[in-house]
């Protein structure tokens, strides 16, 4: 870095310099956030050096690897690979770009359905090949921004170059409503494994998420409630049991040194996961196109048809906005068509169901007033 040259941009000074990557020449420009170029020449850029792509990643995971989401930031960081080595200064907005690009170019993995055959299971069927969803390529761009403005906060980097381009998250579909019909209910329920329909019905009558599900302990169910504490959104819920997980939770079998409700037998862990058990049961009663997920949907479109108001669903589901409960409007046409007919029996009230064919009858003014109209003229 013998060879440097100083450039005012702006108000800052910037200096620039050549560095190999690769045996390859690279010009490096970094701000020196200085407004005065004599104060520029005494910033020693060889500080630069320790600014790498690789240094942010090591410090990062240090630093968030106990918050909650950080176990699907794990999936994220191999996929970054192009960037390491590289000094934060040099990666350019461009190749981010780039790498949304190739991320929503690159192949989905396929894989084969699993056949069980007798006593074998046997992998048969491969599944066709799936373009890469918009909301995954999103995810993994949403980590990267992360990074960089954590870069630019402990002060590895002048500016992130996210800042510098527009339009890069593609807006995202995630208004998928797919529920259960009650012949599909009794089928699913049917080809479950024993531990697993328990688990499935559980899912079915208070709408809980998968994790809620097999993380419940039994000191959470008490006073004809559930409640919970870790959600989500991080905001504690309570849902109303009814008569059939009443009569559930009361004949399941407790473990002796485990206080969760649903466990494995050899040890009386929680389930980390009913993935491929769900699958299975799901692919043996011949629906299509339904995942775990989708049960919290029935829940909630089962009581949305059964007349239960939005606002009532939005709180047993604990959305914090109306606007996802709403996706559900569309499922209570019948009860709303008996919200607008109860305005015509409020009307009969008013005008009285015997007056309807006398002569003398009642009119509503536009305040509610009643008048009597006799012989078509209005009495004062």
């Amino acid at each position: 870095m013998k060879d440097k040259n100083y450039r005012k941009i702006g108000k800052y000074w910037y200096v620039e310099f050549y560095r190999k990557v690769d045996g390859k020449l690279q010009q490096v420009r970094l701000s020196t956030k200085k407004k005065t170029k004599k104060a520029a020449q005494k910033v020693n850029p060889e500080d630069a050096k320790d600014c790498t792509f690789d240094k942010l990643l090591e410090k990062y995971k240090e630093t968030f690897q106990l918050k909650k989401s950080f176990r699907h930031k794990l999936y994220h960081f191999p996929l970054y690979e192009r960037f390491r080595g590289r000094l934060l200064a040099e990666i350019q907005p461009d190749e981010i770009e780039k790498f949304k690009t190739d991320r929503l170019n690159a192949p989905v993995k396929m894989g084969t359905d699993k056949v069980k055959e007798g006593y074998r299971i046997r992998e048969k069927h491969p599944k066709p090949r799936e373009a890469r969803k918009i909301s995954t390529v999103n995810r993994e761009l949403s980590t990267l921004r992360h990074m960089f403005s954590k870069a630019e906060e402990w002060n590895m980097i002048n500016s992130s170059p996210f800042k510098k381009i527009k339009g890069l998250f593609e807006n995202e579909n995630n208004k998928r409503l797919r529920f259960l019909s009650e012949a599909e209910e009794e089928r699913l329920l049917d080809k479950c494994a024993a531990f697993l329909r328990n688990i499935v019905l559980v899912a079915l009558n208070t709408g809980m998420r998968k994790g809620e599900i097999l993380s419940l302990k039994w000191e959470q169910i008490r006073d004809g409630f559930i409640y919970l504490t870790k959600t989500k959104t991080n905001i504690p819920r309570q849902i109303p049991l009814n008569d059939t997980m009443t009569s559930l939770f009361e004949s399941l079998p407790r473990h002796i040194t485990s206080d969760h409700v649903f466990y494995r037998q050899k040890d009386g862990t929680a389930y980390d996961n009913v993935y491929k058990s769900f699958n299975t049961a799901v692919r043996e009663a011949g629906i299509e196109d339904f995942h775990f997920h989708d049960l919290r949907h029935t829940f909630a479109s089962n009581l949305v048809k059964a007349g239960m108001s939005l606002v009532a669903v939005q709180q047993l589901l604990g959305h914090t906005d109306i606007t996802m409960t709403m996706r559900y409007a569309h499922l209570a046409n019948s009860y709303l068509k008996d919200a607008v007919r109860s305005l015509d029996r409020k009307k009969e009230r008013l005008t009285g169901a015997s007056d309807c064919g006398n002569e003398n009858s009642r009119r509503i003014d536009g305040f509610g007033a009643v008048e009597n109209v006799v012989s078509g003229a209005v009495s004062a």
